[in-house]
């Protein structure tokens, strides 16, 4: 894929990663087996989130700390949200190995340096930045400090905010970025997506693009690829009656196949520039109109507007030459429904009018 360097590059069509996010439900077998159905579902990455209740946030319980921005999560405190939310750790090299062992790429989003360095430790090929990191400045220029591409979601940025951080990755030498474009509402109201930033975003930052979606259903992602998106992530869990703080706006293994399957077609129709017409197009021109004689006509006749019309399909002469050839003779016996051809107009005669 053109986005990465290296063995990442596997061909130019959009990469497509599996969020679990908290969907294992602190299952280590429903994480195995909900890699599996993400790979049957035609994912070409799976991604984790590595981080701890108490790196992210304080186990605190004053109305700072309690969520209620009008979320799913309303109610609860940011700890206990992340303490039920978090991947073990220590499963995460096994699922790498399971999740390559499949042909997945496997990585991450960090929280903090130590989660960056347990990460490096494991080999991941690129990273992403939270879209609520996108202020950690620190993060971002430890992250991209290890020279790998850094994958940047915006979904609560402002412009200047993507700008520090674009800035934050190239302080350090890297300029292997790519941003995503991202509601940080769960789930994301359709009248909030305003897909078309993509495309801006593309023209601004000269940067490849991505949609990382919150919105119900597989709409987005597709028009997202035809607006010039890269890289699709969704979230994904086996079963919705599972529960789960993300399970309202995950995709069951079904749904997913459905996305990936509208994403792919969404490529090929989209193609490439081209005017040219295809062997089967050429063939499609015969219904096109054309010069046709419309009345019995002898050899000598003159052509009128009572004896040619323009009429499908297109095996006569151009529509364009039907003023041009009214008034000529025709130098043999012409019966109605044949087309117009050059090949019968006499090349000495005066036009008569």
């Amino acid at each position: 894929m053109k986005l990465f360097d290296g063995n990442l590059a596997k061909n130019n069509s959009t990469f497509i990663i599996a969020e679990l996010s908290a969907n294992h439900l602190q299952d280590y077998d429903l994480a195995v087996k909900t890699i599996i159905a993400m790979k049957d579902s035609g994912a070409d990455a799976v991604k984790l989130q590595t981080y701890t209740a108490d790196i992210i946030t304080l186990n605190c319980h004053n109305n700072y700390f309690k969520i209620k921005q009008g979320t799913i999560w309303d109610g609860e405190t940011l700890y206990d949200l992340y303490k039920r939310a978090f991947t073990p750790w220590e499963w995460q090299p096994k699922l790498k190995k399971v999740a390559e062992g499949l042909g997945l790429i496997f990585f991450s989003s960090p929280f903090d340096k130590t989660a960056v360095d347990f990460l490096e430790d494991l080999d991941i090929p690129f990273y992403k930045i939270a879209s609520f990191e996108i202020t950690d400045i620190p993060l971002i220029k430890y992250v991209a400090s290890k020279k790998k591409p850094v994958i940047l979601a915006t979904g609560v940025a402002e412009l200047a905010d993507i700008e520090l951080a674009i800035a934050t990755c190239k302080e350090v030498g890297n300029k292997n970025i790519i941003l995503l474009k991202c509601v940080s509402s769960y789930p994301t109201p359709l009248e909030d997506m305003n897909l078309m930033t993509i495309p801006d975003m593309r023209n601004r930052f000269n940067l490849p693009i991505g949609l990382s979606d919150h919105s119900l259903g597989i709409t987005a992602p597709v028009v997202a690829v035809s607006l010039g998106a890269e890289i699709i992530e969704k979230h994904f869990i086996l079963d919705k009656s599972l529960g789960g703080p993300d399970a309202q706006f995950s995709l069951e293994p079904s749904e997913f196949k459905e996305m990936v399957k509208g994403v792919r077609a969404a490529e090929e129709m989209l193609g490439k520039i081209n005017y040219k017409l295809t062997d089967n197009l050429k063939k499609s021109r015969e219904f096109c109109k054309s010069i046709f004689v419309s009345k019995d006509i002898k050899k000598g006749g003159i052509l009128t507007k009572n004896n040619i019309k323009v009429v499908r399909p297109g095996y006569g002469m151009h529509p364009k030459f039907y003023q041009e050839v009214l008034g000529k003779r025709v130098i043999k016996d012409m019966k109605m429904g044949e087309p117009l051809s050059e090949e019968v107009l006499d090349k000495n005669n005066v036009v008569i009018r």
